[in-house]
């Protein structure tokens, strides 16, 4: 094989694992192609012969009425193959305890789940006085430090999206409800890296949360310290440098190098 040949393979391989690796990040149940074709900045031909490759080894199914596309078997058996050897709760436990106890507050982990985010994880502090969150509940992207972290964090398509499919709930008299005013902020969770709420999500609680990010960039959990408010908003600036730390080094672990991905 000439070296032009063997560039071209690889350049084709490269496109192959793109269009893969959309699917694990889209938050979407299924993709069509123009869709992929215009995420990946592609054609739509070049798509369809990489669709084509990826269901011939059962990592991709079509669903032939909707004529959209869907991880398949053979993806899932990956994608358990390496939460095996990886278990992103086991990772983050260290660190959920480190925020815990050097805050004096309530630790959790969330990770997203289409367009809700649920908490899997928390570390809570030996006081009186303390929050706690219940595991595995839904709740909406738009209210709440760990929901406005993880949704700041998304692609911008992602965000568009989740905004024309849902109104935003107040849940309390803070809730973030106008979607200008909510782009804004998400804006400010960007630049700054992590997200703020006193009350948005739930009457009487301060919070702060930063994301996960995987090896793509892109966000796979977010990590947070919560406390009753009169406790913790005057402490929330101090703890967030912590925070940082904290989700840097399970980034680093999922591959994410700032600069670079």
């Amino acid at each position: 094989m000439t070296e032009e040949n063997t560039s071209r393979s690889i350049a084709a391989v490269e496109r192959a694992m793109d269009v893969l690796l959309l699917f694990g990040r889209s938050g979407r149940p299924d993709l069509g192609i123009t869709e992929i074709a215009q995420e990946l900045g592609i054609t739509k031909a070049a798509v369809h012969r990489i669709l084509t490759a990826l269901r011939n080894r059962d990592l991709i199914i079509a669903d032939p009425v909707t004529r959209r596309y869907a991880l398949g078997p053979a993806a899932i058996s990956l994608g358990r193959a390496y939460l095996a050897r990886t278990d992103l709760r086991i990772l983050a436990a260290p660190e959920l305890r480190r925020l815990a106890g050097q805050c004096e507050e309530t630790a959790t982990l969330s990770i997203r789940r289409g367009d809700t985010r649920l908490y899997v994880d928390q570390v809570v502090p030996d006081r009186e006085l303390r929050m706690e969150v219940a595991l595995g509940i839904p709740l909406p992207l738009h209210a709440g430090s760990s929901s406005k972290a993880m949704l700041a964090f998304l692609p911008d398509v992602e965000v568009d999206g989740y905004l024309e499919r849902h109104a935003l709930d107040q849940l309390t008299e803070r809730t973030i409800t106008d979607p200008d005013k909510l782009r804004k902020e998400l804006a400010a969770v960007r630049r700054r890296g992590y997200a703020t709420s006193v009350g948005e999500r739930e009457a009487g609680s301060a919070s702060v949360a930063a994301p996960v990010l995987g090896h793509d960039g892109h966000v796979i959990a977010v990590v947070s310290v919560a406390g009753p408010q009169t406790r913790f908003k005057p402490r929330m600036a101090e703890c967030a440098p912590l925070l940082l730390a904290a989700v840097e080094r399970l980034s680093a672990e999922f591959g994410y190098r700032p600069g670079v991905n």
